[in-house]
């Protein structure tokens, strides 16, 4: 059974989903409906949604199914891996958080902390 969505995927998904761009306004409408129906199980806290589709519009994001491309950015400035928002049919399908070493821990906590604005 999809539990609600958590907090945290929540935040990362306003972060990346720009509210100035057309597509991600109406992406952005469907957060409230959505639900995690699986997580990644190695910790990097990707997540896998359902929704409800015939409750909402799908958002006409075209062919490709990446809607959201956001590199992460440390403290220190390092580039240690990305987040990506993946749309199937217009409907919000997955997000996946991605680490480009071993190096260090990229997951949606980090990236959450990582794409916040600077104060």
């Amino acid at each position: 059974m999809p539990e609600s969505l958590p907090e945290d995927v929540a935040d990362v998904l306003g972060l990346v989903l720009n509210p100035d761009e057309p597509i991600h306004v109406a992406l952005r409408r469907q957060v409230p409906q959505l639900r995690v129906q699986s997580r990644c199980k190695c910790g990097c806290g990707t997540a896998y949604f359902d929704l409800d589709a015939d409750a909402l519009e799908p958002a006409p994001t075209g062919p490709g199914t990446v809607v959201a491309d956001v590199q992460l950015f440390t403290e220190t400035g390092e580039c240690p891996g990305e987040v990506l928002v993946f749309a199937q049919g217009g409907y919000l399908s997955w997000l996946e958080v991605c680490s480009w070493s071993d190096d260090g821990e990229v997951n949606l906590s980090a990236a959450r902390r990582w794409l916040q604005p600077s104060s």
